[in-house]
């Protein structure tokens, strides 16, 4: 043996314990998230009424009635925890069966509905849980107290109730939900047209990252919260873009449907830093807002602003 081979021999032990501790360090690391892994999925993201809107016959629905790719569901959001395959659904849309399909994805288990208010496109899909549909056995919708009056007053929806296909929770403005070891809940209050129950948003909260989902609010500056600092607080930020600018909707009075205006927004915004703007994805978009056009002026204002637009099936981990 000469004298440079025990050198080598133990440089070559010294390089393969090494590997071997990378490797099962970089194993753990894995695991770890994988096991702890809490996902958003984006499941719609028009307004209540879809993309295209019933029997609208102007330019803003035309290739939508056309081309089947271009059509968008009812805005909506589902939870999963990847480790446990449990699933949570962000309000109960009239596209609730695809919706379902996509979030559930034949291995998951739905095991609640938050619902954020008593427009159509936010709890009308709860139809589908009922003895005509699914007969769902007991399955949790989390609702606000006058959401949850409502329900149990009104049919077809006190039927659910009655017949056990729903099992209504009660929630409180702020009150934080622990719905799994990794994921808690919180509702909070915005200022809306709440003709039949009271409206809110949600921060949901994972193992290292948060996101809040506010789909309807009626402008920024009636909500007693600052939603600027709303946004530098969470890691993603899912909010009202129904409408792009005033007038969208010709002939009617838009105050009479009030949203904050995407142009709004970007105002509201402004000062923001880029790396705080990229954490906004606007979504429930009106059949008329012409951010479904990604070749369109506005949609390249909006992504030259630094802002993004929520997409169907898109996931953030949290």
């Amino acid at each position: 043996m000469n004298k440079r081979q025990p050198r080598l021999i133990l440089l070559a032990l010294f390089f393969l314990t090494s590997l071997s501790f990378f490797a099962c360090h970089n194993t753990k690391v894995l695991i770890y998230n994988n096991s702890d892994s809490i996902e958003v999925i984006v499941l719609g993201i028009a307004q209540d009424a879809g993309y295209p809107q019933i029997q609208c016959k102007k330019s803003c629905c035309t290739t939508a009635w056309i081309n089947q790719s271009e059509r968008k569901m009812v805005a909506s959001i589902g939870v999963r925890n990847t480790s446990t395959k449990e699933a949570w659904l962000f309000d109960a849309t009239p596209d609730i069966k695809d919706q379902l399909n996509i979030l559930l994805n034949g291995e998951y288990t739905l095991k609640g509905i938050f619902l954020t208010h008593a427009h159509m496109g936010h709890y009308t899909g709860l139809m589908e849980l009922g003895r005509e549909a699914l007969g769902a056995d007991a399955i949790n919708v989390y609702a606000m107290p006058r959401m949850r009056t409502y329900l149990q007053s009104n049919g077809p929806w006190s039927q659910l109730v009655d017949l056990g296909n729903i099992n209504i929770v009660s929630i409180k403005h702020e009150e934080k939900i622990s719905i799994d070891q990794n994921l808690t809940i919180t509702p909070f209050l915005v200022p809306h047209r709440d003709e039949f129950s009271e409206t809110v948003g949600f921060k949901i909260n994972g193992p290292s990252k948060s996101a809040i989902f506010i789909p309807d609010i009626d402008k920024w500056h009636k909500w007693e919260t600052d939603i600027k600092s709303e946004v530098e607080h969470s890691d993603y930020a899912f909010l009202d873009g129904t409408f792009f600018r005033n007038g969208e909707i010709w002939g009617r009075d838009m105050s009479e449907i009030p949203h904050p205006f995407i142009e709004e927004s970007f105002v509201t915004f402004k000062d923001l830093s880029t790396d705080e703007k990229s954490k906004i994805y606007f979504i429930h978009l009106n059949h008329t807002n012409p951010l479904y056009n990604q070749n369109s002026k506005e949609y390249k204002t909006l992504i030259n602003f630094g802002y993004r637009l929520a997409a169907e099936k898109m996931k953030i981990v949290l």
